[in-house]
């Protein structure tokens, strides 16, 4: 198997809450998974384990085959892409859409050097791609919440990940935000062939394209494998404690 994320007895607490209880779980090369459970569950704390934040109290976890230690950090985290709920940039800095798409590429170019040409171009091709080239010279703060949230993802991908951590990228958007954010994710999903990690609450806002997902509950896993497998009214029931729609599947997933 071409695991690219292996975890095996995992386990996370900041300061005496456990956030993550024995976890384990590997995911192949080209997934795309969702993570799905209530509020406090550890998806947000699963991505943040896999970038190499966690503050992992036991176990041990491997990305790209290599273990999360100093002499590997900068190598693993340089190959993945990570796009937060909300744009982690204060509003009121006089920073340009472009600008902050552009930071997507420092962890290729180095923080002190200057974006030559490849990475200009790599970053005008995202904006098209994402929707975002009319908002390149708009300042951050100008921008609505799905414009913003498009920035953020452009980012992610001027990085040019291997491994994408989306951590409900859909959140408080607009129906129309929502669904063009979720459009252009499983276009450059198809387009390259990363593997995916979606965290979402919205069952239905996940893409035709993901396969798989991993159910989480009070820090555990409660269950993982084929969407059409798990996502059940009984297994969704047991995770949110009360009865959930089954979500609009519009075609088979194929891929894993």
């Amino acid at each position: 198997m071409n695991h690219e994320i292996e975890i095996d007895h995992a386990t996370v607490s900041y300061r005496e809450n456990i956030a993550l209880h024995d976890i384990s779980l590997t995911i192949e090369k080209k997934s795309f998974v969702a993570v799905v459970g209530p509020n406090g569950a550890g998806k947000t704390t699963l991505l943040t384990l896999i970038n190499g934040l966690g503050a992992l109290q036991r176990g041990m976890v491997k990305i790209f085959g290599l273990p999360f230690i100093r002499r590997t950090m900068h190598k693993i985290r340089q190959d993945i892409g990570y796009v937060p709920q909300h744009l982690s940039i204060d509003a009121r800095m006089p920073i340009l859409a472009y600008d902050v798409v552009m930071m997507g590429r420092y962890p290729r170019i180095g923080l002190f050097r200057q974006p030559g040409k490849k990475d200009h171009a790599i970053v005008n091709d995202i904006c098209q791609r994402v929707g975002i080239a009319h908002l390149k010279t708009k300042p951050i703060g100008h921008l609505s919440g799905g414009e913003s949230q498009k920035v953020s993802l452009a980012r992610a991908l001027a990085q040019q990940p291997r491994i994408l951590l989306l951590d409900e990228p859909t959140a408080n958007l607009d129906p129309l935000a929502q669904h063009e954010i979720t459009e252009v994710i499983e276009q450059e999903y198809e387009r390259t062939d990363f593997t995916v990690l979606f965290v979402t609450h919205l069952l239905n806002h996940l893409p035709p394209v993901c396969s798989h997902a991993i159910l989480l509950k009070k820090g555990k896993i409660l269950a993982r494998g084929s969407i059409h497998n798990i996502f059940t009214k009984e297994q969704l029931a047991e995770v949110y404690d009360h009865p959930v729609d089954l979500p609009v599947l519009t075609r088979a997933a194929t891929r894993a």
